[in-house]
């Protein structure tokens, strides 16, 4: 169980950082779909390892991090 936790808080971290590179970014950058793209793959690894914890309403922590409505898009989720 310790293990499970120490593991979600890293992926929600990794989260966090890439959050801030995407929001520190202009709308026009040319890195800014790469940097979605990270981003959305932090935020998958996040929602899988909630959902091995048991945890599988995200959208707690969707408001929590401010998700961008692109980076959710890359996830099929809306």
């Amino acid at each position: 169980m310790g293990e499970k936790a120490a593991s979600l808080g890293r992926a929600g971290r990794l989260v966090q950082q890439t959050l801030k590179v995407l929001h520190d970014l202009s709308a026009h950058d040319v890195n800014r779909p790469a940097v979605v793209q990270s981003a959305a793959d932090a935020v998958q690894s996040y929602f899988v390892q909630r959902e091995l914890c048991g945890l599988i309403n995200h959208d707690r922590p969707i408001e929590d991090y401010a998700i961008p409505p692109e980076v959710l898009a890359r996830l099929g989720a809306m």
